[in-house]
């Protein structure tokens, strides 16, 4: 434990990717596999009872792969505890179950990511936990919505899918003023982009489907902190409720984070190359993205993010309709939910994964398009929308 602990501590002063290739997992001191194993087994055998070789016993409770994910999930978040789930919404869950009780109450985005928004309206609300949602990037507005009862600010930096933008810092003055923790969902920036703990946040969440994974091959989530208690309290859920990813699903996460670096730079040389074609054609009313001077958050992001993502919403100025044509023409930005990986995607939020918020006060606009740009040639990128924007 001590030499694990030293490990730990010199990866700390190390480069993001360096701490993303190597944190988590030391060579096997048996055979030297540089990856870190699958252990493909349900449970351990014991030295005597209650005699665990490396504190495991149950793959539920423990498993050598995802203690390594966690490791390593932490490390690059800048935390101190990692805990990995079999979805990002079961890290939801387990996050918003250990900070909240009947009578709770949080604040939420008002263009809050639709997952989230459906299980905290729709199941939550079941057992008396209320909820406001607020604009981030309007911290005065975020206290108005505060109440004695608050126990969580729940925050997305960039927004799913309108991509606002929060002050975290000035956004966790105004949570920690009003007895709240401060919850930051980095799926869109990575940790590569940004760092919430090292701003203020309490915990940071993201889906590791997404960026982290980076592959459309894995689902997963992923709680980081640095506080113990709240640490504590997620992993007695985490065993107790027993959301917890397989082996080779941690594994493949871990696998994705190596490259996450070299990844979202690409990502984001091609979403500015994006951005720039999208701004000059006539088919799009409005082009979504925090790099632009002109994105009310942009100021913010430039300071509190490494680069701007791989994400662009726009605004057809043919309305819902010409924003279907054109998720149905593209080839290469391929028409599927879910964003952050490889390949470029396409879709139209409010028919598909913000469904969920018709009706509500987190509609989103009928004639937005979500694209994850994608880290093929650019080249190829701009003349997919170019041929699908010249037929609408």
């Amino acid at each position: 434990m001590g030499e694990r602990k030293n490990a730990a501590d010199a990866r700390a002063s190390q480069g993001f990717s360096t701490r993303a290739i190597h944190a988590g997992y030391e060579p096997d001191p048996l055979t030297g596999a540089v990856n870190v194993p699958i252990y493909a087994s349900s449970t351990f055998a014991q030295d005597g009872v209650g005699g665990l070789r490396g504190g495991f016993e149950y793959a539920r409770t423990g498993n050598p792969t995802r203690q390594a994910l966690e490791g390593n999930a932490a490390s690059i978040e800048g935390g101190t505890y990692g805990r990995a789930f079999a979805s990002g919404m079961a890290a939801t869950d387990a996050l918003l179950r250990a900070s909240l009780r009947p009578g709770d109450h949080l604040v939420i985005p008002d263009d809050a990511y639709g997952g989230t928004f459906r299980l905290i309206d729709k199941v939550f609300s079941q057992w008396g936990i209320e909820h406001t949602p607020a604009p981030v990037d309007d911290p005065e507005a975020i206290r108005a919505a505060m109440r004695p009862q608050t126990r969580l600010v729940w925050l997305e930096t960039p927004t799913n899918p309108l991509l606002n933008i929060g002050d975290i810092e000035a956004v966790a003055e105004v949570a920690h003023a009003g007895g709240a923790r401060l919850v930051v969902d980095n799926t869109f920036a990575s940790p590569y982009l940004q760092q919430p703990l090292s701003l203020g946040a309490d915990v940071v969440l993201h889906s590791a489907t997404k960026y982290l994974g980076g592959h459309s091959d894995v689902v997963g989530g992923l709680l980081v902190t640095d506080d113990e208690e709240l640490d504590a309290d997620v992993a007695f859920l985490q065993n107790g409720s027993g959301g917890v990813p397989g082996p080779f699903d941690a594994y493949l996460v871990m696998r994705g984070i190596k490259t996450l670096g070299v990844r979202m730079e690409r990502h984001c040389d091609n979403a500015e190359a994006v951005v720039d074609l999208l701004a000059g054609r006539p088919e799009v009313a409005t082009v979504i993205y925090p790099g632009l001077p002109e994105h009310p958050g942009h100021e913010v992001a430039a300071r509190q993010m490494r680069r701007f993502g791989g994400m662009i919403s726009i605004r057809m100025a043919g309305g819902r309709a010409a924003a279907e044509r054109l998720c149905a023409r593209t080839e290469i930005f391929t028409l599927a939910e879910s964003l952050g990986g490889i390949e470029a995607l396409i879709e139209h939020p409010g028919a598909m994964t913000h469904a969920s918020t018709a009706g509500s006060m987190l509609e989103v606009p009928d004639d937005l398009v979500r694209l994850s740009v994608g880290i093929e040639d650019a080249a190829d990128l701009i003349a997919d929308l170019e041929q699908a924007l010249d037929g609408i």
